[in-house]
């Protein structure tokens, strides 16, 4: 038994050194980065061109389509399967003269820019995004200039493509200039955007949106919000909101805009139907709704006779229903066919009896 735990542990000891010797080897390689579908010549080292050398890659032979000119390795119309760590070996006494670490990419295009206020009046975020994958480290240069001075740039510390940035005035007449720059190893490139304050005011959706039944009222709901918690100054900038609602049997929305309200009572909802109910916010003077809050549901007050109204109206008809009975149906059941027939034989007798007299 200890023999076999001891052989155990040789071979854990002997695979643990063989990822550190790797990980030790590509650390103490060189990157060189290329660019995708170009060949690409690696050069072993300081060695003359008749030096004669062996190419590894990863530890293994170079599979790649290839050519060898003395101690470069010319690799041609590389793509994503090329990366990995190519090694270089002297012959023929096999010393290993040199390492390199492949990255094949793209050079950037230009990003995509955002800029949006959700917190009003104190500043505004801007976030940028790649449209196409570099599939190699990319940076991102960020420049912000307002009236010909440039202004302190604060990055996120969650969102890494994310800034943010404080007004110095507010309602300026000057438009302010955002430059983003995405910059890796194959080249660069820019895009920039410019804006008024004003323009780009466009809160958080509400939060807390919560909605329930009015007890005994079968076609209410009672809806209540609450201002986004980013909003910083509501009184002094209020907020107006857009509230929107439907029966999840339909796919038509009714909306109510209300002016500072932070509660709206559906009067008009059908009777023991499930609801989905949403809220928008915007500043009341300036910038564009917000997103809609998350949704949430609810159903109004239902009774027994509430319930019955639910299954007729949600069970599905070929045809609306007809104004007139139908052909046969008795118009008031048994006994009105009963007291019909004996009131026109009654009718009949006396006719009888009137004309002999």
């Amino acid at each position: 038994m200890a023999n076999v735990v001891t052989s155990v542990c040789c071979v854990v000891l002997a695979a643990l050194v063989v990822v550190y010797a790797q990980r030790r080897s590509q650390q103490g390689g060189r990157i060189q980065y290329e660019k995708i579908g170009n060949d690409v010549t690696m050069q072993c080292g300081s060695l003359g061109n008749d030096a004669s050398v062996t190419w590894k890659v990863n530890g293994t032979d170079v599979k790649a389509r290839q050519a060898q000119e003395g101690p470069r390795l010319i690799l041609m119309e590389v793509d994503l399967t090329t990366n990995g760590l190519y090694s270089c070996f002297e012959n023929p006494n096999g010393e290993r003269r040199d390492q390199i670490i492949l990255r094949v990419g793209t050079p950037p295009k230009e990003p995509v820019v955002i800029c949006r206020s959700n917190t009003f009046p104190n500043g505004f975020y801007c976030s940028w995004h790649l449209q196409h994958l570099t599939y190699i480290p990319t940076d991102f240069e960020v420049h912000v200039k307002h009236n010909q001075k440039t202004l302190e740039v604060q990055r996120d510390p969650v969102h890494k493509n994310r800034c943010h940035v404080k007004f110095p005035q507010l309602f300026s007449t000057f438009k302010y200039r955002v430059n983003i720059t995405a910059v890796n190893a194959l080249g660069k490139a820019s895009n920039g955007i410019s804006f008024d304050d004003y323009s780009i005011v466009k809160p958080d959706p509400p939060e807390k949106v919560v909605a329930t039944q009015i007890p005994n009222n079968v076609r209410r709901l009672e809806v209540t919000w609450n201002s986004p918690s980013t909003w910083p100054d509501v009184e002094n900038f209020p907020l107006k909101y857009f509230l929107r609602y439907r029966p999840l049997i339909r796919d038509q929305w009714q909306h109510v805009e209300l002016s500072d309200s932070t509660s709206h009572t559906i009067t008009d909802a059908y009777a023991g139907k499930e609801y989905i109910i949403q809220v928008a916010a915007k500043d009341t003077e300036i910038g564009t709704w917000s997103d809609w809050s998350v949704a949430v549901h609810a159903t109004p007050w239902i009774t027994s006779t509430t319930e019955a109204e639910v299954i007729l109206e949600t069970t599905p008809s070929s045809a609306p229903p007809s104004a007139k009975p139908r052909l046969g149906a008795p118009l008031g059941g048994t006994s009105a066919l009963f007291w019909s027939s004996h009131l026109l034989l009654a009718s009949v007798l006396l006719s009888i009896m009137w004309q002999q007299v």
